[in-house]
């Protein structure tokens, strides 16, 4: 059974399915990765204090959560609970 797994598949549809979902995986990966590296740059501006770079910041990773969400990479309902939360502790901020 898992030798089976483990082979190339044959089937020129499955070979094509399975190139698409790597490409596929890729792109979700760096969709994510992108959100990941603005919330965290959010973060530390959050932690330093800096007010006018935070502004910026949460726009920025307003709107990679959001492309995430409309592209289905993530879902937009937790697209929209972290853009919340993100907000709140920036007002707590000011």
């Amino acid at each position: 059974m898992a030798k089976e797994e483990t082979q190339k598949k044959k089937v020129p549809t499955a070979l094509k399915r399975h190139k698409q979902s790597l490409k596929r995986r890729m792109i979700n990966k760096m969709r994510k990765s992108r959100v990941k590296t603005a919330e965290s740059n959010l973060n530390a501006a959050i932690k330093a204090g800096k007010n006018d770079e935070v502004k910026a910041l949460l726009a920025k990773c307003f709107s990679e959560l959001d492309r995430a969400a409309s592209k289905g990479t993530i879902h937009k309902n937790k697209a929209d609970r972290k853009k919340a939360r993100l907000n709140a502790r920036v007002s707590t901020m000011a």
